[in-house]
Formats: C-alpha cells, structure tokens, sequence
C-alpha cells in the first residue's frame, strides 16, 4: 500500500525494489553503480487514477505502481541513513477557508536549513561550474537513471534523467530530475526534460505525484538544470480549474481561475499529441528565457481544458506555465516564497505563527505581488498566441 504522510510511508522491500537500495556500509556507496529504471508504453498509465470520493486516507488503499514503489523504496532508505538535511516527519496540513482552496503546509526545517539560493543577475545566466550543482552531491543521493525503452511512440530524443533526493524536502518523496548533470546545463527547460517529467507522472499511480520547473529568477536556486517531482495527497486547484482557448487550434488555453492565471497545455496521454505539447512548451519557456522573462511550470494529472470543476475527471495531463516578476532572492519575511508550487495552489509555510494566522486574502496577495503588470502579461499573451498559431501552419 502507498501511504505518504509521513514515517507511515514504509513500504515492504522485494526483489524489484534492492537493486535501488543502498549496502549497508557507507563505504561501498561511492563504488555502487547507479541503477537504471527502464520503462516502456507499457507502464504510462492513461486510465483510472482518481482521488478518492471521500476521505483522503483511501489513498492508502491505491496500488502501488512500479515507479512508485521504486521511488519511495529508496528515497525512504536514504531518509533512514540521514542523507537529507532534516527528517521529515508528518506536516500539519489545512486547507485554507475560501473559494481558492489552498493547501497549507507547516515545514520550518525547509525554511531554516534549506541551501542558500545562488547569486543568480539573470534568467538566461550561463552555468558555472565553481558554484554548487549536481555533480558535487554526495555519494548515496541518487536514486536511479530514468530509461525510456527505444518503443515509445513519438518521444524526443532522451537525456539520462538522474532521480536524486532533494536534501531540504518540502514533501515526502521530493526527488529532482537532473538531465545529464555532467553537461552542466544551466536552469533552461529542455524538451527531453519536460517529455522526462510528464512520463514521470504517468509512470505514478498515485493522484497527487506532480512535477514542476523553476527558472533562474522563478525561485531556482541552483543553476543547473533541474526539475521537481513530489508526492501530495491533496487535490489542487489548478487539477480542475476552468479555461479559455487562447488560439483556433485549441492547444494554448488561459487558465483564469485563482490563484493566478496561466497558460493551460493539456494531452491525454503518450504518442504525437504528447511530443506537440512538449515542442510548443519549449517553445513558449524559450521565448520568455530570452526575453529575460522568469516563469515557473507545473504539472499534474488533471482534467481537460474547458468548463471544469474541482471535482472533474483526472483525464489527461495539464502543464500550467506561469510568467511573473523576476525575484533573484528568498524574501526571508514573507509567510511563503512564491514559485512552482504556491502557484499552484501548495503553500509550504514557514513559521507555526503564520501557519497558524494565514489566510486566503493574505496568501493571495502575496502570490499576485509576483505577477506581472496587465499590459506586459497580454503582450506576452498575445506573443505565444502567435507562437503557437505559427507552429500549426
């Protein structure tokens, strides 16, 4: 059974599972191999994955997939051995009172031990090599290579993707996606990347398994391409809010429900259709990059594009791309930093006073602080609408 609330979350160990564990001792970690996930068309899963129509324990009750199982296997065992920065137990959890539907979260040992963000002048900042990245990490931190079998249909041209733990987690199983780290490629999303962290979600049964991307002023703080993947078992607002079509073909979508407003992707699953949205988000990320704009991406199973609901059909998968002011630092004395999560509606709070006395009006102020002014947000609009009409001609 899949738990994710806290220590609850031990799952048994078989076969399939050892091979991602860590030897007992320390000093064989270095010279172990990093094991290689392989998955195929097989594996997506496309149909059937539902919250639970009443209490959230029933996720409990979901089966495991493969990924899944691999996944918290071993990111439990590196909790067990204290390679992360704290030990992360249950968090408190509330919902805020309002329409939006936040999600809070107590989490003050990610808001005091987490790395310091780097010096970061600009979006499109070259990778150095002499800061912090992910080939400095210690021995024991990666969790598997995720492989893709030569026969899925469509799919751009892989990269190794690294799943390694992040050290300062804000949920159980945060992992990150970190694309052939030996590149030194700089926080710019990739088409192999995202195509990597949309099959990821696929590859989970659990509901709540999203994946999000920071860019270089959207709140990353390591400068070396990367992508988050965690566990919530809380529904979202973004799953289920309503949208507008943006363009005649119907492949950009202006998601106007709050907590802010976003450009809307969705497919339904693996083949053309998913390697199309993976081309027009790159596109759309590319034109933002260079035009010193930071962003910030999430994706989550969700339902299709319309005149939907909180409680709609998880049908396919919605990636949601939000433009919004450049910040280049943690602001230390607000109630939550804002980047791919907040926006989503998932607050990580920081301190029990302001998890005790937050509310929906406070939160969303602090979210729309950071968006950016009407006139530049329909300019851009109405640029990535050309986009994307260009790309269908």
């Amino acid at each position: 059974m899949l738990t994710l609330q806290g220590q609850s979350m031990a799952v048994p160990q078989d076969s399939n599972e050892t091979p991602y564990l860590l030897p007992p001792n320390s000093k064989d970690w270095e010279e172990q191999s990093i094991p290689d996930f392989v998955y195929g068309q097989k594996e997506l899963i496309l149909e059937g994955i539902q919250w639970p129509r009443t209490a959230p324990s029933l996720l409990d009750r979901i089966a495991r997939s493969r990924f899944d199982s691999v996944l918290c296997s071993a990111w439990r065992q590196r909790m067990e051995l204290g390679l992360f920065r704290y030990c992360l137990g249950k968090l408190q959890t509330q919902t805020l009172p309002g329409p939006v539907g936040f999600v809070a979260q107590l989490n003050v040992e990610r808001g005091v031990q987490r790395r310091r963000p780097q010096n970061i002048q600009s979006v499109k900042q070259a990778f150095d090599p002499e800061q912090f990245n992910f080939n400095k990490i210690r021995p024991g931190e990666v969790l598997f290579r995720l492989l893709r079998e030569p026969d899925l249909p469509g799919a751009v041209q892989q990269e190794d993707i690294y799943v390694m733990i992040n050290v300062s987690p804000l949920e159980w199983g945060h992992v990150l996606l970190v694309p052939a780290p030996t590149r030194g490629l700089p926080q710019r999303l990739l088409p192999a990347a995202l195509q990597a962290g949309i099959e990821a979600v696929l590859l989970s049964s659990h509901p709540g398994f999203r994946v999000g991307f920071n860019s270089l002023g959207g709140l990353a703080s390591v400068n070396h391409l990367h992508l988050h993947g965690y566990y919530l078992a809380h529904r979202l607002p973004v799953e289920g809010a309503p949208s507008e079509p943006l363009d005649p073909g119907g492949h950009l979508h202006l998601l106007q429900a709050l907590p802010a407003p976003g450009f809307l992707f969705y497919t339904s699953g693996p083949g053309p259709d998913l390697e199309a949205l993976v081309g027009r988000v790159c596109r759309a990320t590319d034109y933002l990059t260079d035009h010193e704009i930071a962003h910030n991406l999430f994706v989550t199973r969700g339902a299709p594009p319309g005149k939907t609901s909180p409680s709609s059909a998880l049908t396919g998968v919605r990636v949601i791309l939000w433009a919004r002011k450049s910040n280049f630092g943690v602001k230390e004395g607000d109630a939550f930093n804002v980047a791919l999560c907040e926006l989503a509606g998932h607050l990580p709070i920081k301190t029990s006073q302001d998890f005790g006395t937050l509310t929906e009006a406070a939160a969303l102020a602090l979210i729309q602080d950071c968006l950016l002014p009407p006139a530049q947000a329909e300019e851009i609009q109405a640029t990535l609408v050309d986009l994307i009409a260009k790309d269908e001609q």
